[in-house]
């Protein structure tokens, strides 16, 4: 039964042709940033040629202002910027499932603290939010991981609630508590294992953008410090006109890595959507 309804939802996924092109693509660049070690010709944080080198046989992007090749440097960024996005993704989701789970199914003062903490945290500006908490911590990865992933889970939290709030009429969770089943069974083998689809959805849109935020933050100079590179500080060259205009290899690529996983992800969340909508069969 279960094979049956991943192949259908496996079905639908695949009607968007963008999306199946788009997760090609995503386990590429995924792949090439598991297996940079091995991919990697030089060494992402030592000179291994001439400053500034445009691309060439030796250095197919060139190198940096020190002479450290940039597609090591790249594959090395995309690894630590993808793993940023997916721990900052479970941390949020984490948070957001459990404090939504809680809040619906329970009700009444516990839902109403809940629901008023996390109206709180949504009404101050997330750029503003994002900016003062790094600012307030030591940068670094993980330091952006915890702050990116303490910031991003009301979303979740608002949209597991809601679902639990339909799902608590439900007859088969009335019959559950009818029953006198424990609450620990209806939370996480009834309740839990319906609220997948909508969080996997959601997790996909958090993922892109803790991306963009840590790229964001990094280039400021307030995440991933150098010499250990991400998508973010390679941009930094870019401050400078006359890198902007005079040697483009040093940002190029990887702003157009960014916009590539940025836009693979938002194509697979929405494919993901329509898939899980049986409205769509």
């Amino acid at each position: 039964m279960k094979q049956s309804k991943y192949r259908v939802i496996w079905q639908r996924f695949r009607r968007h042709k963008m999306a199946v092109g788009c997760l090609v693509i995503l386990s590429v660049l995924i792949l090439m940033a598991i297996l940079a070690p091995l991919i990697a010709p030089y060494s992402p944080t030592k000179p291994a040629g001439k400053f500034s080198q445009p691309p060439s046989g030796e250095h197919i992007l060139g190198t940096d202002k020190i002479g450290r090749d940039m597609f090591s440097r790249i594959l090395y960024a995309m690894r630590v910027s993808l793993l940023v996005g997916f721990l900052a993704t479970a941390v949020s989701t984490a948070i957001g499932v459990a404090l939504g789970l809680v809040s619906g199914y329970f009700g009444g003062a516990v839902d109403k603290a809940i629901m008023s903490f996390t109206d709180m945290v949504m009404s101050f500006p997330y750029i503003l939010l994002v900016l003062v908490a790094a600012a307030i911590f030591k940068p670094g990865m993980w330091s952006i991981i915890l702050i990116l992933g303490f910031v991003d889970w009301p979303g979740v939290a608002r949209l597991v609630r809601g679902n639990v709030l339909s799902l608590r009429e439900t007859n088969f969770i009335k019959s559950d508590i009818t029953a006198g089943m424990p609450r620990r069974y209806i939370l996480f083998s009834e309740i839990l294992p319906n609220t997948v689809a909508p969080v996997l959805v959601y997790a996909t849109s958090v993922f892109a953008l803790s991306i963009l935020d840590e790229a964001a933050l990094s280039f400021l100079g307030m995440g991933v410090q150098p010499p250990t590179p991400s998508l973010g500080n390679l941009l930094n060259g870019a401050e400078s006109l006359s890198v902007l205009t005079g040697k483009p290899w040093l940002w190029i690529p990887a702003g157009a890595v960014i916009i590539l996983l940025v836009v693979c992800i938002n194509f697979v969340g929405d494919a993901l959507r329509d898939a899980f909508d049986p409205k769509n069969s």
